[in-house]
């Protein structure tokens, strides 16, 4: 993406009482941050349904010298700007609503890794809570995940270590600018991970640390990933607060449980309780839920000729589910540019012909 709609976007996310989700909406109308901007100074932007205070706000919005100071920033240390039209951004956090338009990204790893798993929990870790960690990290790592947490102390860090550890790819998606490491005490574990995973923030350097942005930033976390795991946590907390965004974004939730009478695991038993998280004993139980141990079985890939009477668009989901293996229903639409319904009828027509297999959770396989 050019430096020029970089800036329009920097413009957007500041101006005041406009959030994600108008912002998406003001982009898909008008095409560019740019053209946002050239439709509020020409009045344009009157006809959008987006509140009459947000309209006063973009057109007066005036702060374009802290707009430059940021983009400036941004080049002279190395840190890519991610917006939502960049092949790059995570296509799982497309289908968060509230997802950002644009965030910063410090590191290595893809941020569409095939397998993406979300890792959060209290800061009060015990250590039934880190052995459960290392346990399930150690017991997925022949399916080489990618491992998201928030480098907060407790389980997100351990979380970070352990992936490290096992020579796995691991992202933290930070609550605060790319000036400092919060807490500083992580940054050691945040250099390492700039070598095998990455650091990734949507505020600016500017931006100070508070404790709305590290709960804002959950969505990030949840949103990113297939499935998120709680590891330990009271009757409240921010890990809580991860797990209802998941399940708000249709994503498999899975919490380790713990005694009833043990304070930081409270929070895992009731979302257990409640269905709002599958039962988590072991790394197996994932692994059978979200049908990995398919993905690993070395089977002969399956020829196109095979298929003479395929239509292009199944032949395209025959090629994607061969090179992706197992897939969702909104990432094979995703990932082929083809509306969820009209993707979800043609899965269906290959199911009757005996070409797919459909799986639970709303996943297809190659028969």
């Amino acid at each position: 993406m050019n430096l020029e709609e970089i800036f329009y976007l920097l413009a957007l996310q500041k101006v005041k009482n406009i959030g994600d989700i108008s912002a998406k909406k003001l982009l898909r109308h008008f095409g560019s941050a740019k053209a946002v901007f050239e439709a509020a100074k020409q009045n344009e932007i009157d006809l959008m349904d987006i509140g009459k205070i947000m309209i006063r706000n973009l057109k007066q919005f005036n702060d374009w010298r802290r707009v430059e100071n940021e983009l400036q920033y941004i080049q002279q240390n190395g840190i890519k700007a991610v917006s939502i039209f960049d092949k790059d951004y995570p296509y799982r956090l497309q289908h968060a609503p509230d997802g950002p338009i644009l965030f910063f990204y410090k590191g290595k790893a893809g941020l569409n890794h095939q397998k993406m798993i979300s890792i959060v929990g209290t800061r009060n870790m015990t250590t039934y809570g880190k052995r459960a960690v290392g346990d399930i990290i150690s017991a997925l790592k022949p399916f080489n995940p990618l491992i998201v947490s928030g480098l907060a102390y407790g389980v997100d860090i351990e979380a970070h270590v352990q992936a490290l550890k096992n020579d796995l790819p691991t992202i933290a998606v930070l609550g605060h600018g790319f000036q400092r490491i919060y807490p500083a005490v992580h940054q050691k574990i945040a250099r390492q991970m700039l070598e095998n995973g990455g650091l990734i923030s949507e505020f600016w350097h500017t931006d100070p640390v508070d404790r709305n942005n590290f709960l804002k930033r959950n969505r990030i976390v949840a949103g990113m990933s297939e499935a998120v795991i709680i590891i330990e946590s009271a009757e409240k907390g921010g890990s809580l607060v991860t797990a209802d965004i998941a399940n708000s974004y249709n994503r498999d939730v899975f919490a380790v449980p713990g005694r009833i009478t043990d304070t930081y695991s409270k929070g895992c038993n009731n979302l257990i309780k409640r269905n709002k998280a599958a039962l988590l004993t072991c790394a197996q139980d994932l692994i059978d839920n979200l049908q990995w141990q398919t993905t690993i079985k070395k089977t002969p890939p399956k020829q196109m000729n095979l298929f003479v009477d395929l239509s292009p668009e199944e032949q395209n989901i025959i090629q994607f589910l061969q090179e992706n293996g197992a897939s969702l229903l909104d990432d094979i639409a995703l990932n082929l540019s083809m509306p969820v319904s009209k993707t979800a009828q043609i899965l269906l027509e290959m199911e009757l012909k005996n070409i797919l297999n459909a799986l639970p959770g709303k996943k297809f396989e190659i028969i």
